[in-house]
């Protein structure tokens, strides 16, 4: 699977330990950086990554942050982005099982790396359950509201 990434200074450490374990899964990274600690902007990076998961160039992203919230903001206004922030592992499977979320939003001051890779690895291996009706008929209202208010992606 192609999975974007992207990440602010407070997010870089946590960031290189999840794209080493997902590569080590065999899975294909697309770094939006940053690529360091210096501070920054996150919206210089998550904005493109998000970009990447609405086009459909990658399957999902991964973004993190110091909190998560932020990366979820600048996500959620993009046409086809269903972030989820998930700060334990029961979050992240529902958050796939019930949501359909394609966007996984971290925060890096908030949870260390043994649970962050938890959520990783949850949020990964769980599918959306699709063939409850509850669940598709909830998805698909989430995805209308999102073709009424979002402009698509060129």
């Amino acid at each position: 699977m192609r999975i974007a990434m992207a990440n602010d200074h407070a997010g870089h450490a946590l960031k290189e330990e999840i794209k080493d374990y997902l590569q080590s899964e065999g899975h294909e990274i697309v770094d939006f950086g940053t690529y360091n600690e210096e501070s920054c902007d996150l919206s210089d990076f998550v904005y493109p990554a998000a970009v990447a998961v609405g086009k459909g160039s990658v399957e999902r992203g991964i973004f993190v942050d110091g909190v998560g919230y932020g990366s979820a903001m600048i996500a959620n206004k993009i046409h086809g982005v269903y972030a989820a922030v998930c700060q334990d592992p029961f979050c992240a499977q529902l958050a796939r099982q019930h949501t359909d979320s394609n966007a996984l939003c971290i925060g890096g001051k908030i949870i260390g790396s043994v649970l962050a890779m938890e959520i990783v690895k949850t949020w990964m291996h769980t599918e959306h359950q699709g063939d409850v009706e509850k669940y598709a008929r909830r998805v698909q209202k989430v995805k209308d509201i999102n073709d009424k208010h979002l402009k698509p992606l060129d």
